[in-house]
């Protein structure tokens, strides 16, 4: 029997959804030295799964980002060394903030010809790469972060993108786990969006003072194209709430082009090579639909 989309007894919390995803007894964990310190403390030990794109072709650096509240935010960006005016795709870290995996997703983006940005979203709240206990992360950061807040900062790097070498009027936004739902969340606030792919972020949330938005209700403000990318395991996102936003999409006339993928066998995370939740064949499907949607939408502006 499935459950109502707003009944929350059966969806596992962020922090416990993680953990149950990790099964850490399922593939070895090799990696260390310099590489694995760039991951964040509760991502380690890093699994010898975890890609290393290499940066050759590519310019890379930190940079400050100042945001409308005069906040000096944080940010990696990645783009083709040779290419001026590249579009832009923002990439939303997962919990665990701006750490190496996100870097490589930018690394990767670049290699496709993007101009990639990672805001660290929850800086002003501490450094979510330094925290080891998940449990911990989600109390003391993910959940002080503001929706508000954060849609503004991700503005913020757009505009700051726009005016340092990046075709600003073209936007694309991807995200994974929390930033998930931020990308859901950000094609519904946008009107200069061209464009959103969200993997497994939440479509229904236990609304609090400073995250009051439900993915689900903001369906019907949606201005870009998204499709979301989802694993048929994950049991922080039932399927009951994939079916759900799916009719709640077809309902307010945004399917097509919003779509979204069920890929079967794969879990929360399995985009993750850095951990044992990591589905190669579906994230290797996920990656290149990805581009294609942002090569349709951002690059080619159908």
């Amino acid at each position: 029997m499935s459950q109502h989309p707003h009944d929350h007894s059966e969806r596992l919390p962020e922090d416990r959804n993680w953990i149950s995803s990790t099964g850490l007894n399922r593939r070895r964990l090799l990696i260390g030295g310099t590489f694995a310190a760039g991951f964040a403390a509760a991502c380690r030990p890093v699994s010898s799964s975890a890609i290393q794109t290499s940066a050759q072709g590519l310019a890379e650096e930190s940079v400050s980002i100042p945001t409308d509240d005069d906040f000096a935010m944080p940010a990696f960006v990645a783009r083709p060394a040779d290419t001026e005016n590249a579009p832009v795709i923002c990439v939303v870290h997962e919990i665990f903030g701006v750490h190496e995996w996100v870097r490589d997703i930018c690394r990767r983006f670049a290699k496709a010809g993007y101009y990639a940005i990672a805001p660290d979203l929850f800086a002003r709240h501490g450094d979510a790469t330094k925290i080891p206990e998940i449990k911990q992360l989600v109390d003391t950061i993910v959940s002080k972060a503001p929706d508000t807040q954060v849609l503004a900062d991700i503005d913020a790097a757009y505009a700051w993108a726009g005016s340092h070498g990046a075709n600003g009027t073209r936007r694309g936004i991807t995200g994974f786990c929390w930033g998930g739902r931020i990308v859901w969340l950000y094609a519904a606030h946008s009107p200069n969006l061209d464009a959103g792919v969200a993997f497994y972020g939440r479509l229904v949330s236990q609304k609090t003072a400073l995250q009051p938005l439900s993915v689900i209700e903001e369906v019907t403000k949606l201005k870009a194209p998204v499709l979301g990318q989802y694993g048929a395991l994950d049991k922080g996102i039932p399927l009951a709430d994939v079916d759900a936003m799916r009719a709640a999409l077809k309902q307010a006339g945004k399917s097509p082009p919003d779509e979204i993928t069920v890929h079967p066998g794969a879990d929360h995370g399995f985009m993750a090579d850095y951990r044992p939740s990591y589905d190669e064949a579906a994230a290797t499907a996920a990656w290149q639909a990805t581009l294609g949607w942002f090569d349709r939408y951002v690059k080619e502006g159908k």
